[in-house]
């Protein structure tokens, strides 16, 4: 036996190897890192570090990690062109924040270098905010896991507007599959609309993997309003655990779209009636889904509240597996809109679910309509003591329990019924946001765009112009009544109301450039009460009275058009009332009580994402109450290509508005009064169209909405309705 001093030495000897060493510059920290052992620390000195490209490589052990943090949490902050990759064994990294900048490469934090990767490793405390590309189509993954046995919790990641994953787990290679990654506490904030595939918050695997199991467990995030597109999270390999998550107003579902084995348990997810808000979409084998809370879900279609695909026989690895042997249990569905089973069933995917079990669940809603659609043959799944509220039409009648349902709310926040045991667990928690992300930097909070912030008044063109240079976010400019000739384009990077100050007595805009406004990235617009003229404008091919920036826009933008009176849009043979550029996107367009006459282009032109990709310029359109005469182009001409299913919009909205000779321009090249291609949700109702061209809709994938009902066609074509 060795003697006691000798052990004791021993360990005195391994506890001096672990040092802590404070770096002020690059320079320093690639030094530190020559000589790292297990055990050691390197932190990086508060302040700002920019284009710094942080390569973290060790090897610690278990006991022993090798640790990479901040000298004050959330006080380093990487700028410019940084990034960071892990690689080795046993490696910590803490309390930093990437902002105002983006990666140089396709990552922001990598478990990976090259061909060395990162084992039993973790990120925690670690924010990126608005890290994003310069162009929003540029694309990149904020995290990738790579490596097996890593840990990504407690983070904020919170803006991403470019495309790509915000946090993908990979698993192109034998190191990274079965890698038993855990995805926990973390806060992943708003994610606006991306308006096209790509903009998943969480992928674990793609289809060319999505038969390897990555045994990945995703629990206890907040997922606030993450709305990039349709799937919120992807599952795309198996073996997944999903449990105990908040999904908090996010637009879309978590959904598992490939691989076998999966368990979504002891989620919870809160529409509250925001649309297109999602639950949990089913395709594949061996699928688990119980004990999740659905509330206030408004989704139909892929991103309904509860979706059992149909598959494609015999289906390639990138498509639709069928459902088979899967279980959905104990989960409550309350006040919520769509259930869709053997959803997406068509020539292709012709496989409907089997040897599945749908029990137990509970089906609320107030008003007792049915929400259960059933799109093909579901005898495969075996339904028994589902209770449901009240619904007596139900498509299915076995397996399912009409009562009179009382909730009440239990202690965990949640509405439970009254001496019924279907559905969601009353010990089922609910994850508090605070209990997520970090202590020190704040989660987002919600902003309105517009009449937040001061009045300012203008008189004249110049001092709206001086207005405009010095406006807050929110803030209002008042105009007085008269005449203002603005002599060069007002750049609005900020949401900015623009107004007459007094209703009675409105303020009229002219301008000599090519476009009165640029709406530029950050920039959001609302017009009240003013009237615009053309008169003055340059005879150049391209004017607008409000365009978007030519360069990509990583923030989405609204424009709002309130009693606007616009005339005299004709110094040349195409001058539009609003422009939309290649890669910008607005959350929302709306025009409301106002009047377009005299105008040689478009009035809205929504046409330029032509690459057939998905992609398109706006989530809302909304035109009402409004008058349009003489109008040589559309009064809107919108377009979305491709077979892409991954989004939710373009919207499209006409209602209660006027239309005389509207379309019939000679360089109109669609002959159309409205054109919609590819729009998923058209509503045009309680309208007059007089000798005007068409309306014409082109529908091209998914499963698009049209409602054209109650308008008046006088001396105008009827509607004309293809699909591509």
């Amino acid at each position: 036996m060795r003697p006691l001093f000798i052990v004791l030495a021993c360990l005195i000897g391994v506890a001096t190897h672990a040092r802590e060493t404070l770096v002020r510059s690059q320079a320093e920290y690639h030094e530190a890192l020559k000589t790292l052992r297990a055990g050691d620390t390197i932190v990086l000195a508060k302040g700002e570090w920019r284009d710094f490209e942080v390569l973290f490589k060790g090897n610690g052990t278990a006991e022993r990690p090798i640790t990479l943090t901040a000298e004050t949490k959330g006080q380093v902050i990487l700028t410019g062109q940084s990034n960071l990759r892990l690689a080795g064994e046993y490696l910590v990294v803490s309390g930093l924040v990437f902002k105002n900048g983006y990666s140089p490469t396709d990552t922001v934090i990598a478990f990976r270098s090259g061909d060395e990767y990162a084992n039993h490793s973790r990120v925690t405390e670690v924010v990126i905010d608005r890290f994003n590309k310069p162009d929003r189509t540029e694309f990149d993954i904020w995290v990738a896991m790579d490596g097996k046995h890593n840990r990504f919790d407690h983070n904020h990641l919170e803006g991403k507007s470019n495309q790509g994953v915000t946090l993908a787990v990979r698993l192109d290679g034998p190191q990274s599959q079965e890698n038993h990654h855990r995805i926990d506490h973390n806060y992943f904030g708003p994610r606006q609309t991306l308006g096209s595939n790509g903009g998943e918050t969480i992928r674990i695997g793609t289809s060319h993997y999505s038969l390897t199991n990555s045994f990945t467990v995703v629990e206890n995030n907040y997922f606030d309003r993450c709305d990039g597109e349709v799937e919120i999270v992807s599952s795309k390999s198996g073996g997944n655990v999903f449990r105990g998550n908040v999904f908090f107003e996010s637009r879309g579902a978590l959904t598992l779209r490939h691989g076998n084995d999966n368990v979504v348990e002891g989620n919870v997810f809160f529409g509250n009636h925001v649309e297109h808000t999602g639950g949990i979409r089913v395709i594949n084998k061996r699928q688990t889904v119980r004990n999740n809370y659905l509330y206030g879900l408004t989704g139909h279609r892929f991103a309904g509240a509860l979706v059992v695909m149909n598959g494609v026989p015999n289906s390639p690895i990138n498509r639709y597996h069928q459902v088979e042997d899967s279980v959905i249990e104990h989960n409550s569905i309350i006040e919520s809109a769509h259930i869709e089973l053997a959803a997406g069933a068509d020539e292709e995917r012709s496989a409907p679910p089997i040897r599945t079990r749908f029990s137990s669940n509970l089906l609320y809603n107030e008003d007792g309509r049915n929400i259960i659609a059933v799109h093909d043959d579901v005898s495969g799944i075996r339904f028994a003591g589902n209770i449901v509220h009240r619904a007596a039409e139900l498509p299915i009648k076995a397996g399912f329990t009409t009562r009179d349902i009382e909730l009440t709310k239990a202690e965990n926040g949640l509405l439970y019924p009254v001496g019924v045991k279907a559905g969601a667990s009353r010990k089922l928690q609910v994850l508090d946001k605070n209990a997520t992300g970090v202590p020190w930097y704040p989660k987002a909070d919600r902003k309105e765009r517009f009449d937040t912030g001061a009045k300012i008044s203008a008189t004249d063109a110049g001092s709206l112009a001086k207005a405009v240079v010095r406006a807050q976010p929110g803030d209002i400019i008042e105009l007085a009544a008269g005449k203002y000739v603005v002599e060069r384009t007002l750049i609005v990077d900020r949401p900015l109301t623009i107004r007459s100050a007094d209703a009675g007595q409105r303020a009229r805009l002219e301008f000599t450039r090519n476009a009165l406004f640029e709406i530029a990235d950050g920039g959001s617009l609302k017009l009240v009460g003013v009237d615009i003229s053309g008169k003055a404008a340059p005879d150049m091919a391209g004017n607008s009275v409000i365009r978007t920036s030519r360069y990509s826009m990583l923030s989405n933008y609204t424009l709002e058009v309130e009693d606007v009176v616009v005339g005299d849009l004709d110094v040349n043979h195409s001058f539009n009332f609003f422009a939309a550029a290649k890669s910008t996107f607005a959350d929302r367009i709306r025009i409301s009580r106002s009047t377009f006459s005299n105008i040689t282009g478009h009035v809205l032109v929504l046409n330029n994402e032509t690459d057939d990709l998905g992609l398109y310029s706006a989530e809302y359109i909304t035109i009402a109450d409004s008058k349009f005469a003489d109008i040589e182009g559309t009064i809107a001409d919108v377009y979305r290509g491709g077979t892409d299913e991954s989004t939710f919009g373009p919207h499209f909205e006409l209602s209660r508005s006027t239309l005389r000779s509207v379309g019939s321009g000679k360089r109109n090249k669609t002959q159309a009064s409205v054109r919609l291609l590819g729009v998923q949700q058209i509503d045009i109702r309680n309208n007059t169209f007089s000798d005007s061209r068409p309306v014409r809709v082109t529908h091209t994938v998914g499963e698009p909405s049209s409602r054209i009902v109650d308008n008046r066609f006088v001396n105008t074509p009827e509607p004309e309705v293809d699909t591509l």
